[in-house]
């Protein structure tokens, strides 16, 4: 399969818009992390125990073969993506949130990723050979991350007129880069997207699905306000399939086409689900904002 797309213009066009992200943000907002430290955890919980656990569920239920198996582990191990980072922008959530638990999942990841991807090739792959998660992909999430948010915030803090001016023009932006890289994406693997959605299609949609879900319903039970739940959604639910396309594409690591389809397929199809789920959330904001103002006030 061609990932040109998920190895150089995802990662570059949501360079830009990292960009865009740090001009919103200021210290203040990562201060702000340490007032919800039991949402934090509980994200966390939820990507390094749960996630894992409900995959393998579904793996076990449907049965695919081995190398599909080790590849729906491999996913649900990744850490969160960049794009989380871009939709809970795009729809409200906290982004500091977001770059935050980025930033802690892919230095947790270099941990749990090679064990769970280990167990996963021992149990399924009687052939299974060891991980090691490279020092270099782990580098480039931090510098697809950090790097322009902190070039952004710093333009904030210098120009911060001019940094509000230029939020709504970047959001804009932002809606136009996802829309071009998700037709393109569409476009590029047109021959070959069938076959994969046939091989874990449902497989991939219910995992998707169900993170989103506990994402935003697990916060939100314990009472976490709704650009937490919203951050949390989309960072449980939308994984860094660049990272696991290329520990399973890599001759140096797995370097088996098979292993990387389940990823190839969520790199897709997340974007779809996860603006839908956006749209929702959204809806359900502006329906709870509105019957709030319509209550009769409290004597």
């Amino acid at each position: 399969m061609d990932s040109s797309i998920a190895t150089i213009a995802l990662p570059a066009a949501l360079a830009v818009i990292m960009l865009g992200l740090g001009l919103s943000l200021t210290t203040a907002d990562f201060a702000r992390l340490l007032r919800v430290p039991g949402t934090v955890a509980l994200i966390l919980g939820c990507q390094i125990v749960v996630l894992p656990l409900l995959c393998l569920g579904l793996v076990l239920l449907f049965r695919p073969p081995p190398a599909l198996a080790v590849g729906m582990m491999l996913l649900a191990a990744s850490p969160g993506g960049t794009t989380a980072s871009l939709y809970s922008y795009l729809f409200r959530g906290n982004v500091a949130l977001n770059i935050s638990l980025t930033a802690l999942n892919s230095l947790t990841a270099m941990v749990t990723l090679p064990l769970i991807t280990n167990l996963a090739l021992a149990h399924f792959m009687s052939d299974g050979d060891t991980l090691g998660l490279q020092a270099d992909k782990v580098l480039q999430v931090f510098a697809i991350i950090l790097i322009p948010v902190a070039l952004g915030m710093v333009l904030r803090a210098r120009a911060e007129a001019f940094a509000r001016r230029m939020e709504r023009p970047v959001k804009a932006a932002s809606v136009l880069v996802l829309v071009g890289v998700i037709l393109t994406a569409v476009y590029q693997e047109l021959d070959n997207i069938g076959d994969y959605i046939v091989a874990v299609g449902l497989m991939v949609v219910l995992f998707n699905v169900a993170s989103l879900a506990l994402g935003y319903w697990a916060p939100r039970a314990l009472g976490t306000g709704r650009p937490e739940a919203i951050a949390s959604c989309m960072e449980i639910g939308l994984h860094n399939t660049t990272l696991s396309l290329a520990i399973a594409l890599s001759p140096a690591l797995l370097g088996n086409t098979e292993i990387a389809i389940p990823s190839a397929v969520y790199g897709v199809l997340m974007l779809f689900t996860a603006a839908a789920t956006g749209f929702l959330l959204s809806r359900r904001a502006v329906r709870d904002d509105a019957a709030r103002e319509a209550a009769p006030p409290v004597p």
